[in-house]
Order: structure tokens, then sequence, then C-alpha cells
């Protein structure tokens, strides 16, 4: 409650106008694509948690944290995604959380923005410029992203002639509403 109104006080102070909306996430999907041996292969991720606040009109004031559980990946292959939970992949046993904190966020246009992350793989932190859109649907909001890592900028696996170092992650997560006022 000390963060609303911290936050409201910012919008005012600033003299813009906002809808600022905090929920919970009510459903969501994470993707990905890599290529072996020539062909798109890829599988799922599950486990999503967020802390979402976001303020269109006042972007510094936002922010957007995730989490998924990489024990969840699934790629309807059971050797292969327990090949992934590995030592040699994602050691699940050791590293068994991926996070997304906003550094930055920036409008594009209409409902299209770009922010600055930091995600966290096995440890190991980088700072990535990943397009998002963000849409208000009444009750719920949804954001969208289409981003590609480098799986070996994480350790996550080793140089290969057979597998691409590119991976293509799809996100897009919807959020129930809980708290929302109009500044």
């Amino acid at each position: 409650m000390k963060r609303f109104f911290i936050t409201m006080l910012l919008v005012l102070g600033t003299g813009v106008g906002a809808v600022y909306a905090q929920g919970t996430v009510a459903k969501s999907s994470i993707t990905f694509e890599i290529k072996n041996m020539g062909i798109n292969t890829g599988g799922s991720l599950g486990g999503l948690t967020a802390k979402i606040h976001f303020v269109a009109a006042n972007l510094s004031a936002s922010t957007l944290e995730a989490s998924v559980d990489v024990g969840t990946i699934n790629t309807d292959n059971t050797t292969k995604h327990e090949h992934l939970r590995s030592e040699d992949f994602f050691d699940v046993a050791k590293y068994p959380k991926i996070t997304l904190k906003s550094v930055a966020l920036k409008h594009k246009s209409g409902d299209n923005y770009i922010g600055t992350f930091l995600l966290t793989i096995k440890d190991k932190t980088r700072q990535l410029d990943i397009p998002f859109s963000y849409t208000d649907k009444g009750n719920t909001v949804e954001f969208k992203s289409t981003f590609k890592i480098n799986r070996l900028d994480f350790g996550v696996g080793s140089s290969s002639m057979i597998l691409s170092d590119v991976v293509t992650v799809h996100l897009d997560c919807e959020e129930r509403k809980t708290e929302s006022a109009t500044l």
C-alpha cells in the first residue's frame, strides 16, 4: 500500500494523468525455438511469477520483474528435456530460476515499448533491450514479447556445430488487475 501511495505522489508530482495497474498473472506462455541440425525445434517453460507495476504515462515509475521455474522445461521429448535440465545445459538443481528485471522502459508507438532488462540465467546476468507490447483490456493487461538471446552468454550448453547459439524466446503474459486508480 505504501508503494501505491508513493507511486501516486510521483505521478501527481509530474502533472501527468495515468492509469496505474498492478495485479496477478492470470495466464502465461513462454516458448523457445532453436535450430538443431538445421531444423527448428523448441519447447516451453512454465511456473512464471511476476511483479508488474506499470504506469504507461510515467514509465520511470514502472517496474517489471519476472521469474520462471527452469524445472518446468518441456520439449515433448522426455530424454531431451531431462538433458536440458542437467549440468550440461541449465543445471536446474543448482540454478532453478531464470529472472528478468527492468532497468528502464521507453515508449515506441501505440502499444509498443522497449525495455532494458537484466536477464539472469545460471547466475550470469546480461543487460538486454527487449521489445514488448502492453495492451490494457479493462480487467486484464497483456504483455507480449519476442526476443533473441545467445545461449552461450549464459553458459547454457557448449559451442556446437549442430546446435545454434541463438535462441528465440516468445513471451505472452496476461495479468488480472487487482489494484487500479485513475490519476
